[in-house]
């Protein structure tokens, strides 16, 4: 499950992550959401200046959780304790329920990390297919064009890739298409990669023609808490 957050407005940006902690927290105190929640990793935006070009700044994180299974992903939202512990903190930390921004998907790894520290920043991809492919069209190039779609000097220096195909019908409003996960050692590393251009020229140029980059969203993140 990948979630696109926005923070509750109250909230300053700088002080979204440590909300999302302690929101988090109480999911690590559920044996429900622990059982079916195998990992975590909340991944906040970065906010120093001036950042990457053509990420967005309209939102404010994305969570990426590994679950124990496909019925897990459905079965956590009418779960008793999430509904009694997790829920009634949501508004808090976010715009809305999260119910209402997450994505289920099928994930791959198209570039295992090396071994070591594990990246620490990533630019997701929340991509929406061009017109003119249809769905199964899309998800036969996503799925096995792996190659060109890592073809461009910016991705070279990514340490690990994934691949991530939404399954379902998306929320209302998040109607995209796949995830790409493209992880950096720093924010430096990150930058420097994508050579102070917006980013989207600086992508595969089979990706270009198969997603709609400019009705694409791209965030640029920072791991702020992950488990385990």
């Amino acid at each position: 499950m990948i979630y696109l957050a926005r923070r509750n407005p109250a909230l300053a940006p700088e002080d979204f992550a440590q909300a999302w902690r302690e929101h988090s927290a109480l999911g690590a105190g559920c044996s429900n959401v622990r059982d079916r929640v195998l990992s975590v990793s909340q991944c906040s935006r970065v906010l120093t200046l001036p950042g990457l070009a053509g990420a967005a700044n309209d939102y404010d994180g994305v969570n990426l959780l590994l679950m124990r299974d496909l019925k897990s992903a459905a079965d956590i939202w009418s779960d008793a304790q999430t509904l009694a512990i997790m829920r009634p903190d949501e508004p808090r930390v976010f715009s809305t329920y999260v119910k209402d921004f997450t994505l289920v998907c099928s994930g791959r790894v198209l570039r295992h990390a090396p071994a070591g520290p594990r990246p620490t920043h990533c630019v997701q991809a929340f991509l929406r297919r061009r017109s003119g492919f249809t769905a199964e069209q899309f998800q036969q190039r996503w799925s096995t064009d792996d190659k060109a779609l890592q073809d461009s000097p910016a991705l070279d220096a990514a340490l690990c890739i994934n691949h991530n195909l939404v399954l379902g019908t998306p929320p209302p409003g998040f109607d995209f298409d796949a995830i790409a996960e493209w992880w950096f050692a720093s924010e430096s590393a990150a930058i420097a990669a994508f050579a102070a251009a917006d980013l989207r020229e600086r992508l595969p140029l089979a990706l270009s023609d198969l997603a709609d980059l400019q009705r694409s969203l791209f965030m640029f993140t920072h791991v702020t808490h992950s488990r385990p």
